[in-house]
């Protein structure tokens, strides 16, 4: 790009009211740790390498427009891996942020940052994909940001989750939503 990069673009969009509801893929040959996170940090919801099938780039732009997150799957390798290496091991004691959430928004959250869609969230909860697309939905506004990208990236830095980890599976069938 002649007058920036990607990124400063990312962020240009992302910041603009006007285009609130614009979602971002970085479509990219970098596979740079740094680039990565930049893009996240900057607003975008994927981050896809340019070796992606036809097939699969047209999946993530309706996976993106319909508001959830994706990267590719070397992505998402060298993104954990990051994470994992550079932050402190975790303690039982969740941030102060987590207070704004409820239990089932807790539990939600956890499911987010395993990957899970909202059916598999549902299907996991018990609870309708409808009512898991509602949670998720709180938990980006309560936990200002953007898209579940970032609520992944809490996940983590927040040692909510850690690299590997299910989280355990619900006993019973009637859970409240």
């Amino acid at each position: 790009m002649p007058q920036g990069d990607g990124i400063t673009a990312a962020a240009a969009i992302a910041s603009d009211p006007s285009l609130a509801h614009t979602r971002i893929i970085m479509l990219t040959t970098f596979e740079l740790d740094d680039y990565i996170l930049d893009s996240i940090r900057a607003g975008a919801s994927g981050f896809l390498v340019k070796d992606t099938e036809p097939e699969e780039l047209i999946a993530a732009v309706r996976i993106v427009a319909a508001g959830d997150s994706l990267l590719s799957p070397s992505v998402t390798r060298k993104l954990l891996a990051q994470v994992a290496a550079t932050k402190p091991v975790p303690t039982s004691r969740q941030p102060a942020a987590f207070d704004v959430l409820t239990e089932r928004e807790r539990e939600v959250l956890m499911l987010i940052g395993t990957g899970k869609s909202n059916s598999e969230i549902a299907e996991e909860l018990f609870i309708t994909p409808l009512t898991a697309k509602t949670h998720v939905s709180r938990i980006i506004g309560k936990m200002g940001v953007r898209d579940r990208t970032g609520l992944v990236v809490i996940a983590y830095e927040s040692g909510l989750i850690t690299p590997g980890a299910q989280p355990a599976p619900q006993t019973s069938r009637r859970n409240p939503d």
